[in-house]
């Protein structure tokens, strides 16, 4: 089965006026549809991996043909990266956390302000472009940890909680080259109804929370 491009769960307006509308339509249709396309045309000439998940390909890439890997990694994470992107953003939300979500970040980084200091901050110094994640491990315990490209914390082993991508395309058209200020209005869409959801898979110990579509 192919993999295919999901669709968005709301308008492409919908995240306005923190994410415009030419910039989800660019995002969405025109780069992800890309990786997806990539991805499939790089597995063609290899049957047995059509069967896996997207995820299952980023957890083990030594597993993959070595003329394919790159293709795999780069591309199979974009997909993986944005289905979960998609999701972990909605319309009129934000806000601070609540639920285990919020109990873990208080745990961890002592409270939710000093949790977005530090996330913004790391996401701000990623070179050129990445993502910057709250990503976990099987035991609960989360960190913050940013990739480059289109990597995913899923080949390091950890769980993507959610994450912020901070290629030039998630945000240049209206940021132009504020990257920073970019990070901080993006709280305003965040859906933590979502992010706990994937939260709690992770101590559930489910490692595949929403699987990229195929």
């Amino acid at each position: 089965m192919a993999h295919e491009l999901p669709p968005l769960p709301y308008d492409y307006s919908a995240l306005e006026p923190v994410i415009d509308t030419q910039t989800m339509k660019l995002h969405h249709d025109m780069h992800h549809g890309t990786y997806v396309k990539n991805l499939n045309a790089a597995l063609e000439k290899y049957p047995s991996l059509q069967s896996k998940s997207a995820e299952e390909l980023l957890r083990d890439l030594n597993a993959v043909p070595e003329d394919i890997r790159t293709t795999v990694r780069n591309h199979g994470g974009g997909h993986v990266n944005h289905t979960m992107f998609w999701k972990i953003m909605k319309p009129k939300a934000g806000g601070d956390p609540s639920g285990p979500i919020a109990d873990v970040i208080k745990k961890t980084f002592g409270n939710f302000k000093d949790f977005q200091t530090k996330f913004n901050d790391a996401g701000g110094k990623v070179f050129g472009s990445g993502w910057v994640w709250l990503a976990g491990k099987p035991s609960g315990e989360v960190q913050i940890v940013t990739t480059p490209n289109q990597d995913s914390p899923i080949s390091q082993g950890l769980f993507p909680i959610f994450g912020n991508d901070v290629w030039e395309h998630a945000y240049y058209l209206k940021y132009n080259n504020r990257r920073p200020e970019y990070l901080v209005a993006w709280w305003n869409v965040v859906n933590w109804e979502e992010i706990n959801k994937r939260y709690k898979a992770l101590k559930s110990g489910q490692r595949e929370p929403a699987l990229a579509s195929r």
